[in-house]
């Protein structure tokens, strides 16, 4: 049977938390990172992570086109609450969503926060984020290192909840006993390096989310940071 551990934190700055997670049968696990004034980007992650529970908790057979609308149905009920309250106008969401089915991971994605895989010692980012410093990453101009601190690091080029049309990246791969799953908002991922992540999902701890959680907060806490570590048996 599979592990799961999940946390979030409000973090050490932010007054209120904007992210959102969850887990359920079968196998679904999501987080969200909300985005947007007057508490709204708390609204647009709830919204995302209660559309996805109502379109799949329960159901079977889902796979990638499953996830992908799941995605896209949340983008059209975000964007319908902001018609329904202008106050609201402008919010938006990151969305990461894992499922796994049998020995096979199913994941979609849009915005930056992320989805790794540990295997053994090879630890790799499967999502790519939606993001300006990730194009100039991809494009040459900048390095990992420099991305880390670029003033506009927080700059998103695709979020849930932003426009009508919604490309939401879709992909699988097999799973191994042993594998690791990560899914992490950028509170984490931006304050924690990936041998520090890495440590700590192979420390042995009771909870390594909440391991994870306690170093991002050791580190600043400058955002809201949630895990969900999913260890794999067969």
């Amino acid at each position: 049977m599979n592990q799961v551990y999940e946390a979030t934190d409000a973090g050490l700055v932010r007054s209120g938390n904007e992210d959102d997670a969850a887990v359920f049968d079968p196998s679904v696990y999501v987080v969200a990172d909300g985005m947007g004034g007057h508490a709204a980007g708390e609204i647009a992650s709830h919204l995302l992570v209660k559309t996805v529970r109502a379109q799949l908790k329960g159901v079977s057979g889902i796979g990638e086109e499953q996830l992908r609308r799941a995605v896209q149905d949340a983008n059209a009920a975000i964007l319908h609450s902001e018609k329904e309250h202008p106050a609201y106008q402008g919010m938006g969401t990151t969305a990461t969503l894992l499922h796994v089915s049998g020995s096979t991971a199913f994941w979609a994605h849009v915005g930056d926060s992320r989805l790794y895989l540990l295997r053994g010692d090879r630890f790799c980012q499967i999502t790519r984020d939606h993001s300006y410093v990730e194009d100039l990453v991809e494009q040459g101009e900048i390095t990992e290192a420099e991305a880390r601190i670029h003033p506009r690091r927080n700059l998103l080029t695709r979020a849930v909840g932003i426009e009508t049309e919604l490309v939401v990246d879709t992909g699988s791969f097999p799973l191994e006993a042993g594998d690791v799953l990560l899914l992490a908002t950028d509170g984490l991922t931006k304050l924690v390096s990936d041998p520090e992540i890495v440590m700590l999902l192979r420390s042995g701890a009771a909870d390594p989310a909440a391991e994870l959680i306690r170093a991002a907060l050791a580190a600043g806490g400058t955002d809201n940071i949630t895990a969900i570590v999913v260890v794999y048996a067969s």
